[in-house]
């Protein structure tokens, strides 16, 4: 089993900035493939920023420049650094995590930028 906590989401002004972070625990191995996911109201939940199986970054084109995302392997931990926040990047946040091949994840976490 795989546990994901996240923390770390929040209401923002536009062009602000928060932090959120993921930990792992359980059956991880590693912190490859794992990232973070988004959901707005009324649409698909898409990808934000994840470490590939691989261990390179793999950013959506709407958060290229503005997001980045870190890890701390001796506390399993992933990181999202959100910067110059915009209307349109607010949505619940999900960490999630792949383990042989089933995908993991967390509860999620409200972000929400005010214009």
């Amino acid at each position: 089993q795989v546990q994901l906590v996240e923390s770390g989401g929040g209401l923002v002004q536009a062009g602000g900035s928060l932090r959120l972070s993921c930990a792992a625990s359980g059956i991880i191995f590693s912190i490859n493939a794992m990232g973070w996911y988004r959901q707005a109201p009324g649409k698909q939940r898409e990808l934000v920023a994840v470490f590939t199986r691989g261990g390179s970054t793999n950013y959506a084109d709407s958060v290229k420049g503005r997001f980045t995302i870190s890890r701390d392997n001796a506390k399993n931990t992933v990181y999202l650094q959100m910067n110059s926040l915009k209307p349109e990047d607010t949505a619940v946040y999900y960490c999630a995590k792949d383990v042989a091949n089933r995908r993991y994840w967390g509860q999620g976490t409200q972000v929400t930028v005010s214009s």
